[in-house]
Parts: C-alpha cells; structure tokens; sequence
C-alpha cells in the first residue's frame, strides 16, 4: 500500500472534504483518502497497481478544486 499527501485549492468546509474524500474513495485501488482542511491537503492511501496519481488528481478536481504541485 502506497501513501500520498496531495495538496488541494479550495476546499473550505464539511461539504468539500465530503466531496473529496468520497471522489477519490470511489476510485478502485484507493483504501482511504482523509482531508485536512486547515492543511489543504489530502492524505490518500492506495494501491499503486490499481489507480494512478494522475487519476486521483483528476478526480479531485472532476469535483471544482485544483490540485497544486
């Protein structure tokens, strides 16, 4: 099992970590994704044999926030 920290622009409240966090669970291969708000940032633990960065960051922002470098 794989861990990343994504960082991500525009996430403010309860709503926002609920959207995330349930983009990148519904994604296969991915085990959990917590946000911190306060932090911007995601912390994602997944299967690198089933899902791609690219694909986790192109599901956060499929929801309306940028994931910065």
């Amino acid at each position: 099992m794989a861990q990343k920290t994504i960082m991500v622009e525009g996430m403010t409240c309860e709503h926002c970590r609920s959207a995330v966090e349930g983009a990148l669970s519904g994604l296969e291969g991915v085990d959990s994704a917590s946000v911190d708000l306060d932090a911007n940032k995601v912390d994602v633990q997944y299967d690198e044999s089933q899902v791609t960065e690219s694909a986790m960051n192109e599901a956060i922002e499929d929801q309306g926030y940028n994931v910065s470098a």
